[in-house]
């Protein structure tokens, strides 16, 4: 399957290697245009409806994030490349799109376009498209967080989140109700990701959502009694820690 894409970038040398690279490693990748602000790219995505876009983050004027939130909607695939951005890519991963880190990794590079590739051809609008813009336009409120398992691509609100437990690179998502998700990341991510949302880090394999904690036990080692009365490990390390994050609130 061949895809029509753009590419959006405000260094030409950029978007000249960048399409150096999809010709030799992704042939199955047409470019039908480029632009190099986000205002051009705007203009080029309404008027060309691509299957996907390729998307610099850091841009003068309006960056990346702002082109996105100027669309009526979101019908193509997306994958950032940007230099590293620590807002941006936080949110980005809180939405699960994918993203490319400059000097582009080859390997990471046709990993990206090939899930692109699988889910333009199931040709609906982009969910997760819509839950980054949702995300960028309300930072401080509550969001839903994409979570996706082998399976299906899950929104779960964050307050419905009652912990997380990891078993090595996989974390398995505890929701209000006694519903799991487990997907393929390792606990650290999404401990990097929730910290804005009230969730600690409790031990090497425990993030829990502090709205969900009932007591903490100090005897036999010392455990966080949840509502629901599952016990967590609160490790030795983190003692000190977990006295002040809940002291804070």
């Amino acid at each position: 399957m061949t895809i029509q894409a753009v590419i959006i970038d405000d260094e030409p040398n950029n978007i000249d290697n960048l399409e150096i690279l999809l010709q030799q490693y992704c042939p199955q990748v047409t470019i039908i245009g480029k632009a190099l602000n986000a205002t051009d790219g705007e203009l080029l995505i309404v008027q060309n409806d691509p299957d996907l876009v390729f998307l610099d983050i850091q841009m003068p004027g309006k960056d990346g994030f702002d082109l996105l939130q100027s669309l009526p909607s979101y019908t193509f695939e997306l994958i950032f490349v940007t230099a590293f951005d620590q807002y941006g890519i936080q949110a980005v991963k809180f939405s699960a799109i994918d993203y490319l880190v400059k000097p582009i990794n080859t390997t990471e590079l046709k990993l990206a376009v090939n899930k692109a590739i699988y889910k333009s051809a199931q040709k609906k609008q982009n969910k997760q498209l819509e839950n980054l813009v949702q995300v960028l336009q309300h930072r401080k409120e509550s969001h839903r967080i994409a979570l996706s398992s082998a399976r299906e691509t899950r929104f779960v609100r964050t307050e419905d989140i009652v912990r997380c437990e990891s078993s090595n690179n996989y974390t398995t998502f505890f929701l209000t109700g006694g519903e799991r998700i487990m997907v393929s990341k390792p606990i650290f991510e999404y401990e990097d990701i929730l910290k804005g949302y009230g969730f600690i880090r409790c031990h090497q394999s425990h993030l829990v959502n502090k709205k969900h904690i009932k007591s903490w036990v100090k005897e036999d080692g010392g455990f966080l009694l949840l509502e629901d009365n599952t016990q967590v490990p609160v490790s030795r390390l983190k003692k000190d820690y977990i006295k002040n994050e809940l002291e804070r609130n």
